[in-house]
């Protein structure tokens, strides 16, 4: 079982979309996929499931909200509660977000300095989260844990981040997204350190109980880049935007994220040293009837309210994200190397 993260510290890349469309083509392809909302905007789980179905997790008594999940932990009265996800289909399965979790952030900020001394009350908060995921992957069978993050770099995204095998960078061909990456790898670099520091200490308490802490090594697979407005004059069918920032944007991720990594061994060792997955166009009018349906893009048709060239751009949107799918398979196959 893998656990990768879709992060940038910049929202609006499509992260969501994205994940929501990956999952499902990897549950086609009969990988067991668990998904996990950390968004306190919930926009994946909207995605997801019915508003119903959300409105029940979010219920304390038997809801399933990550933040129902955590919050004994939160209020210091007992440890994470085991309760199923909630079910997509066979092959997908989702722990639903919660905009209340934005409370377990303080937690986790306040108990950081005890737990990388140590203290095994404080390393539970911390780890809560992973632990969380480790169980309920295993109930469901997973082959993958996907994490949908909030695009910021703090206390609950340091603990979610350092808990993946495996991280995935959103971009957007602009000057916000390019800027967003730009303290990703030193961030990553200090808390490897500080995760190190926290186990070490663990190790040394001669009180200690078996606990799963995090590795805190999460491995840079790559970025996908989200177009804008297609030019259907350009030959080369690039964006504006697209043909002036494609570069930086290259560079920047070479900067910010792989320079940095490289040295720690947290870089995905693609043969052809190409960290870009591939590109997801924007789906213009098409999302709102995805979002309507809770269907990927690919599945909507007239049925669902498309006419005319819509429901062929519907149906071929698959072809976008195959090819990221395939190295993504890849990876959670076992190959060391592209």
């Amino acid at each position: 079982m893998k656990i990768v993260s879709i992060f940038n510290n910049k929202g609006g890349v499509g992260k969501t979309t994205y994940m929501y469309h990956i999952a499902h083509i990897l549950a086609r392809k009969n990988k067991v996929v668990l998904a996990v909302d950390l968004d306190s905007q919930c926009n994946l789980s909207a995605y997801a499931i019915s508003e119903s179905e959300l409105e029940k997790s979010w219920k304390s008594e038997r809801g399933n909200s990550i933040w129902n999940i955590v919050e004994p932990v939160y209020e210091r009265i007992g440890d994470i509660k085991e309760r199923g996800p909630s079910k997509i289909n066979e092959n997908l399965h989702i722990v639903p977000g919660d905009v209340l979790l934005s409370n377990f952030e303080d937690s986790l900020g306040d108990s950081w300095n005890s737990a990388k001394g140590g203290n095994a009350g404080d390393l539970r908060v911390q780890s809560a989260i992973y632990r969380y995921i480790l169980w309920a992957a295993k109930k469901v069978r997973a082959n993958v844990v996907m994490l949908d993050l909030g695009p910021n770099l703090g206390a609950l995204n340091r603990a979610v981040l350092s808990s993946s095998d495996y991280f995935i960078v959103p971009m957007s061909p602009d000057l916000f997204s390019i800027r967003g990456t730009q303290n990703l790898g030193s961030k990553l670099k200090i808390w490897r350190k500080e995760w190190e520091q926290c186990k070490k200490s663990y190790d040394e308490n001669a009180n200690k109980k078996e606990l799963n802490i995090p590795k805190g090594k999460p491995i840079f697979l790559g970025y996908v880049m989200q177009q804008h407005n297609i030019r259907k004059n350009s030959s080369s069918n690039m964006t504006k935007g697209w043909s002036i920032f494609h570069d930086r944007v290259e560079g920047a991720v070479k900067e910010n994220i792989i320079d940095k990594l490289k040295p720690l061994g947290q870089i995905y060792d693609w043969r052809d040293n190409n960290w870009n997955l591939g590109k997801i166009p924007n789906l213009h009018s098409l999302i709102p009837y995805s979002l309507e349906a809770r269907k990927p893009v690919f599945d909507c048709g007239s049925k669902e309210g498309l006419m005319g060239a819509h429901i062929t751009s519907a149906k071929n949107s698959i072809e976008h994200f195959e090819p990221i799918v395939d190295k993504l398979m890849h990876v959670l196959n076992g190959f060391s190397e592209g």
